[in-house]
């Protein structure tokens, strides 16, 4: 039986959250430090001290890593709170790529790999990356296309590729890097970011730019990497992209929600507030009905992301269950920010709300981790392969 009731710690950290957010946070919002490729390091590190003195610093992580072992569930209600604004991820060290790391880190590293990268990624002292996306043909949406090559020379591995869209490179301690290894087979190295062998050929000009570092293209050429700093077992690269991949498609879904609620605040408050056609926008139908629909798909949005948490803290996998989350969000917050753009007409393509930045990140949401379509072909495969099964099955009786 599907259980989303809420402990008291968890409403309690809601709570904690939001006041945050919009006494600390968002203030911010307006800092000369805010960039084109994200939040300069000095705000970054600003925002986390004040997240560290509050108490919410990296909330979804272990108590052992300083944080306070949210199951995927709670961390669905604190991340849509710290999604409010786009700095609030930044400011409590749950924003991608560093939230997917360390739950990778927490899962797979050993004690030492955990020392050296973790302890200092959770304490929000440094950033990382994560290397699997590339140009030229290479890995995307299908993984199996990886060209990036790893062969052992001596003690060590020998890394040769490109990388792009690498989020957060720039400025990034340490990276886990993904590389085939034998074959079809495929491994996952951890590097510092600083190594001789990896390039930033260039920053990448993106539609985003509320992630610190933004999205680097990434020339790795002779990297070497000792057998020590294998993340995991040799071979076993996707696999563990799988144990980062359910849980990372859902904090975006997470923090999202929380941007696009607070659009559809934006715009349900001037739409009360603005007159035309003697009465409030609120009370014309082309505006109301919009406004309605936005709380539809926003419940629905929320309730499918609880679902699919919820389905991880039981055991599963949840490759499905994230997949249906992930497409289906994607769609539907940007389906309730674009009427917010339209509701609030000429002030919503303005830099005078929040609106029309959040309506930029969030059209990046429906391309990365899967574009909507690659979600839906696998879900139509998945439809496929049961219905051969069930055909295949012996008749009852």
């Amino acid at each position: 039986m599907t259980d989303f009731s809420r402990s008291e710690r968890e409403i309690d950290l809601e709570e904690r959250t939001r006041r945050f957010v919009r006494e600390v946070v968002i203030p911010y919002e307006s800092d000369r430090r805010l960039t084109a490729h994200g939040p300069a390091p000095g705000l970054v590190q600003e925002l986390r001290a004040a997240a560290r003195a509050a108490g919410l610093l990296a909330p979804q992580v272990a108590p052992q890593w300083g944080g306070q072992g949210l199951d995927h569930r709670e961390t669905a209600t604190v991340l849509r709170a710290a999604g409010y604004s786009l700095l609030g991820p930044v400011a409590m060290n749950c924003m991608a790529p560093d939230e997917g790391n360390m739950h990778l880190l927490q899962k797979v590293a050993t004690p030492e790999q955990q020392q050296r990268f973790l302890a200092p990624l959770a304490a929000g002292q440094v950033r990382s990356a994560f290397l699997m996306s590339e140009p030229d043909g290479g890995a995307g949406s299908d993984p199996g296309m990886l060209a990036t090559t790893a062969r052992r020379v001596g003690g060590d591995w020998v890394i040769d590729g490109r990388k792009w869209l690498i989020t957060g490179a720039v400025g990034a301690s340490f990276g886990i890097v993904m590389a085939r290894t034998h074959g079809e087979k495929a491994t996952m190295f951890l590097t510092p970011m600083d190594a001789p062998g990896i390039t930033v050929e260039r920053v990448l000009e993106t539609l985003d730019e509320a992630i610190p570092g933004g999205h680097a293209v990434i020339r790795l050429e002779g990297l070497r990497v000792p057998a020590s700093l294998v993340l995991g077992e040799v071979d076993e690269g996707f696999r563990y992209a799988q144990v980062r991949l359910a849980p990372a498609r859902l904090t975006h879904c997470m923090r999202w929600w929380g941007a696009a609620q607070r659009c559809h605040d934006v715009a349900v408050d001037y739409a009360c507030r603005r007159r035309a056609f003697g009465k409030p926008l609120i009370e014309h139908e082309g505006v109301g009905f919009m406004l309605a629909r936005n709380e539809v798909d926003l419940r629905q949005a929320q309730l499918l992301t609880d679902w699919a948490a919820w389905t991880l803290d039981q055991g599963s996998r949840a490759t499905t269950e994230s997949s249906m989350a992930k497409m289906e969000c994607a769609e539907k917050l940007f389906g309730v920010v674009d009427r917010c753009v339209q509701v609030l007409g000429g002030l919503g393509i303005t830099g005078d709300t929040p609106v029309a930045r959040i309506y930029r990140e969030l059209r990046a949401f429906r391309i990365y981790d899967g574009p909507t379509e690659v979600h839906l072909w696998s879900l139509a495969r998945r439809l496929q392969r049961n219905h051969a099964r069930a055909q295949a099955a012996p008749a009852p009786g």
